[in-house]
């Protein structure tokens, strides 16, 4: 009889050890999905068109041009940022809860070969999947209203994946720490709010004070993918802080790099101390 691996991995700090079998969760993820798609598809179409009508053409009736843009073609690039954002940290919030506390899906999945640090990895995966099929969705939506100005966009379900998978890292060390389900009210309104609003979505980061733009590239990661994203579709790019618009890319390319690395590594051992413990 098979020793769950719940009890071979060390609760102490290391880099993870993964196999193969990290994808073995991700397409019991995926074949959920599949069968409920029909649920998880409306949502992320309907979205984007509602954004667009009632701020893009009917607040942007209103706006004045940004960085001699149109304001729908400077929000659709942010509706896809957004989508990278909620798909992975909700996926990785409430469902992965959900999954390891009520429906013990991963105390099933540790008594098979695979490991703790498979079971948390593949749910990152899965995690930064949901952003890349949602974003894929908002893409076709914007591509539709003829808002997409840049053969670059074909970058973005890379950038939606990445960008994804840092959001399913940072989700997954608040879903560690949780003691109920009602606990993500916390990072929801806290965290992913301001985001919202304060990561160059809705309005221009240099319309803020220079102190704001500075806080905002240190610590609120949407900033980033909002920057990569609107590069990728309209190849036009506010300077924030001054910089150009290639020295901003690069410095959200670098950026989301090595916090996504930072997250998932930190991650699955937070999750690997709360499901030993």
């Amino acid at each position: 009889m098979t020793t769950p691996n719940l009890r071979k991995s060390p609760a102490k700090f290391s880099i993870p050890h993964l196999t193969y079998r990290v994808w073995t969760v991700w397409h019991r993820n995926l074949d959920v999905f599949i069968k409920t798609i029909k649920v998880n598809f409306l949502p992320s179409l309907l979205e984007p068109i509602l954004y667009l009508v009632a701020f893009g053409f009917g607040l942007g009736g209103f706006v004045q041009n940004i960085n001699g843009q149109p304001y729908i073609n400077f929000l659709a690039p942010a509706l896809v940022a957004i989508a990278v954002m909620n798909g992975s940290f909700f996926e990785c919030t409430y469902a992965s809860f959900v999954r390891m506390y009520f429906q013990k899906t991963f105390d099933a999945i540790v008594a098979t070969p695979v490991s703790v640090e498979e079971v948390v990895a593949g749910e990152l995966l899965w995690g930064a999947t949901r952003s890349t099929i949602n974003v894929t969705i908002v893409l076709a939506v914007i591509a539709a209203f003829g808002l997409i100005t840049s053969p670059l966009f074909l970058l973005v379900p890379i950038i939606a994946f990445f960008g994804g998978l840092m959001f399913a890292a940072i989700a997954m060390c608040f879903t560690a720490l949780a003691p109920n389900i009602d606990f993500f009210n916390y990072p929801a309104f806290l965290f992913i709010t301001p985001m919202l609003f304060l990561s160059g979505t809705f309005f221009p980061l240099t319309a803020l004070p220079t102190a704001v733009q500075a806080l905002a590239m240190t610590l609120l990661p949407l900033t980033h993918v909002v920057n990569l994203c609107r590069g990728a579709v309209v190849s036009t790019v506010e300077p924030i802080l001054g910089l150009s618009t290639e020295m901003l890319l690069l410095v959200s390319l670098v950026w989301l790099i090595a916090v996504t690395a930072f997250f998932f590594i930190l991650a699955i051992n937070m999750m690997k101390k709360r499901l030993i413990a």
